[in-house]
């Protein structure tokens, strides 16, 4: 016997759990005697104090054969235990009598140290075989290459002690089963029943018969239960343990142990394992994104490594590219290597499982595959006809039966990665590719056309599920799109993002919607002007005017040439170049194209208009800053009403036209008047926002300043301090309103005699305001003001 073999027979003997077994051999093997604990640990890829506690576990449980273990400590331990067990393995004085042979027809299996990730699942397999009569290991990640068969093989080798009675191993896709079971017995205990009985006959004179002892039997790749099983199983009788492997999953009369793929951890572990250390080492990172790529499959896993092991200069950034072009066709995962135990590359496993689906299952996989790689809502209550929707149930049945697609909650499921690549393989290699990619994209293109410019709680929570498939559709499936709907996912997109505040986020796709609209469709299209208005707009939310100019007049100029100069589309744009104007202080710039705008709209969409309302609430914030009271207020009040009795009290503009009235009533003194509207603004954005939102800080700003203005510090202090924390965290340290947020709390801070707190956030606010906005901007003279003010009276 060799001496790892007789390592895994004490361990087994020793009833040490799969974890110390793992520890307990790798500190005993000849090579590792030099070896410290750390460098171990770090082999088996866990912490030094968890290696030290395996250990000590270990060494209580033989301290019962060897008590002076129990006295030792430190290296003296582990001298003594190999002392003790070498002297039993060259049959010393301790030496156990024979044991007693155990016959079996255990497959060969993978090194016990190669087979990583799955303790818990030993542990928990034995356990159910000792309570149950049979278990089913069922791969719940969708697929072979999970590892059934060999977790099923590490079992039988690891516990073959437990089964004195023998261990027989069966292929459910061999020949008859009942035959294989005939041989077994006639091999291995000399059994022969006349060939003149019936097959049921001889099984049972062959179970009456069997070696004394509890007995496992293994019934791998089982596909048909009623077939390949039921007929052959042996007499209720607690010593007989039956253990299947099926890619299908049964009811729950028949217990089950569910088989994911592995932890990350352990996906490192087993390509560590086949792959030189130091190569892995100098491109740590691409490991782990190869690992994650191949979503963490044992097979695929041993295929890339292997792969790996026979290119030793083939670097894991370029093999990573070129799986990532080619997929499941790439030489590395397409083809079993000679040595592996394993027939099958991954497409070829996984095309043993779509075999057994129909047709209308197929059609679903591949539907599915168009989503990303994420949570896929998809709800079959939500369709009308009766049939179709009992047709779809039974795909989704199917495909769940194999584990083709993981259950996550009511509506949602989940393909693994290289499952969602053969089914777009299939998808691809079917005759109808195109038409399924059209229908596809059209449909995320309806849900794209719900996003609102203007979100609230409730539409975040609605729409976050179809994010990342807006995304993939974006990103991957552009060409399907039809020219009226092209820039409509980018445009959702960036509004998902830009409605939260989330600016960083949003940019990236509508800067894509303006280049792949211009690609498309050319320099003059209206979807052009509308994308450049959109860049803007989220331009001119981050401070960066400068940038939000030139994209508002090349919108305005595309939709005069496209529309004429009598549009409402064209009085947006002059609507929005007039904000900019208003945003960087241009006054007398920004006020004709205010009031041309309103007149249009006015005009052509009548007075009881939303857009309406915004021009008058526009023109009165122009006003206002102008110090046009008078002028402002009835127009702020026209506006509020006409939103009120458009869009009801509980709308995101109601908080907007009560914030701007209330800042008007604070700007002419009425206190009283404005406190209870700023109040309600804040309440309403909070309720439709939540609290982190700019809006909402903008509101904690305004009605902090109203504190203020009336002397209550002690109120306004932790409100300034809110909005500024807010401001910050969502728009970034260099954003205008940042800097309004600096001044404010420095006007605070001096004001409650807090000199050295309050002139630090004034220089800060002060430079902010000079670089994105300009030393003659309005805001920036006014931050100048105060700082020289600061300056005279300290």
């Amino acid at each position: 016997m060799e001496w790892a073999d007789f390592l895994a027979n004490e361990a087994t003997e020793r009833n040490l759990s799969s974890a110390q077994r793992e520890a307990f051999v790798e500190r005993l093997k000849d090579e590792n005697s030099n070896k410290k604990e750390l460098n171990l640990a770090i082999e088996l890829g866990i912490e030094e104090d968890t290696f030290t506690k395996r250990m000590n576990a270990v060494y209580k449980k033989f301290a019962k054969s060897y008590p002076e273990l129990a006295t030792l400590k430190g290296r003296g331990k582990l001298e003594k235990l190999r002392a003790c067990l070498t002297a039993k393995y060259n049959g010393g004085q301790d030496a156990q009598p024979t044991i007693k042979e155990i016959h079996h027809n255990i497959p060969p299996a993978v090194p016990f140290e190669k087979f990583v990730g799955r303790e818990t699942e030993l542990e928990e397999l034995h356990s159910s075989l000792q309570t149950s009569r049979q278990v089913a290991i069922v791969a719940v990640a969708a697929m072979g290459g999970v590892g059934k068969t060999e977790l099923a093989t590490q079992y039988a080798k690891q516990h073959l002690q437990n089964y004195q009675g023998g261990v027989c191993w069966l292929s459910a896709q061999g020949i008859d089963v009942g035959i294989q079971i005939l041989r077994f017995a006639e091999l291995k205990f000399k059994l022969i029943a006349p060939d003149d009985w019936e097959l049921a006959d001889r099984l049972r004179y062959c179970w009456q018969n069997w070696e004394k002892g509890e007995v496992l039997l293994v019934f791998d790749d089982v596909t048909d239960y009623k077939k390949q099983v039921q007929p052959y199983l042996p007499p209720e009788s607690p010593r007989f343990k039956v253990l299947l492997t099926t890619r299908l999953g049964f009811d729950r009369t028949l217990p089950q142990l569910p088989l994911g793929v592995l932890k990350p951890l352990a996906a490192m572990k087993l390509l560590k394992s086949l792959v030189d250390r130091e190569r892995l080492k100098s491109e740590p990172w691409v490991a782990r994104r190869i690992c994650k790529f191949l979503g963490y499959l044992p097979l695929a896993l041993e295929l890339v490594g292997r792969y790996l092991d026979t290119m030793p200069d083939l670097s894991l950034e370029i093999l990573l590219k070129r799986l990532e072009k080619k997929r499941l066709e790439h030489e590395a995962v397409a083809r079993a290597n000679p040595l592996m135990r394993y027939e099958y590359g991954v497409a070829e496993a996984f095309a043993l499982s779509w075999e057994h689906l129909d047709e209308n299952a197929q059609s679903l996989g591949c539907w599915l595959s168009l989503y990303a790689l994420a949570d896929i809502p998809f709800s079959v209550e939500t369709i009308e006809d009766d049939d179709k929707q009992e047709l779809w149930e039974k795909a989704i049945a199917e495909l769940r039966k194999l584990h083709l697609i993981q259950w996550q909650s009511k509506g949602i499921y989940r393909l693994h990665p290289l499952i969602r690549l053969f089914f777009q393989m299939k998808l691809d290699e079917s005759s109808n590719a195109i038409e399924v990619k059209i229908a596809f994209v059209a449909q995320m293109v309806e849900v794209a056309k719900q996003i609102p410019q203007q979100l609230n709680r409730e539409d975040i929570f609605n729409f976050t599920s179809h994010i990342p498939h807006l995304a993939e559709v974006a990103t991957h499936l552009s060409e399907y799109l039809s020219d009226g709907d092209l820039i409509r996912p980018f445009t959702g997109l960036g509004w998902f993002y830009q409605g939260q505040g989330l600016y960083q986020q949003a940019e990236p796709w509508l800067r894509q919607c303006v280049k792949i609209a211009e690609n498309r469709l050319g320099s003059e299209h209206l979807d052009i002007a509308t994308s450049l208005n959109n860049l803007a707009a989220l331009h001119k939310s981050t401070g960066r005017y400068s940038e939000a100019e030139p994209l508002y007049k090349q919108a305005l100029e595309l939709t005069k040439c496209l529309l004429g100069n009598n549009h409402p589309i064209v009085a947006t744009s002059l609507n929005n170049l007039a904000e900019l104007y208003r945003y960087t202080g241009r006054y007398s710039e920004a006020e004709p194209l205010y009031l041309q705008a309103l007149e249009m709209r006015q005009r052509l969409l009548g007075e009881k208009h939303p857009d309406v309302a915004n021009s008058l609430n526009n023109l009165a914030l122009l006003y206002g800053s102008t110090r046009r009271y008078s002028e402002a207020e009835p127009l702020f009040q026209q506006a509020l009403e006409l939103k009120k009795h458009l869009l009801g009290n509980n709308h995101l503009d109601i908080a907007i036209n009560l914030n701007n009235l209330a800042a008007l009533y604070k700007s002419t003194g009425r206190y009283s008047e404005a406190e209870p509207l700023f109040q309600q603004a804040l309440e309403l954005r909070q309720r439709l926002l939540g609290d982190n939102h700019p809006d909402v800080a903008n509101s904690l700003n305004n009605l902090a300043s109203l504190y203020c203005s009336t002397g209550r510090f002690n109120e306004g202090e932790p409100l300034y301090q809110q909005a500024l924390e807010l401001y910050k965290r969502l728009l970034g340290d260099n954003h205008p309103d940042v800097a309004i947020s600096l001044n404010n709390l420095a006007g605070l801070y001096c004001s409650t005699g807090r000199f050295n707190e309050g002139e630090p956030l004034f220089q800060q606010a002060l430079a902010i305001c000079e670089q994105t906005l300009g030393v003659g901007h309005p805001d920036t003279i006014a931050v100048r003001g105060n700082y020289a003010k600061f300056l005279r009276e300290t």
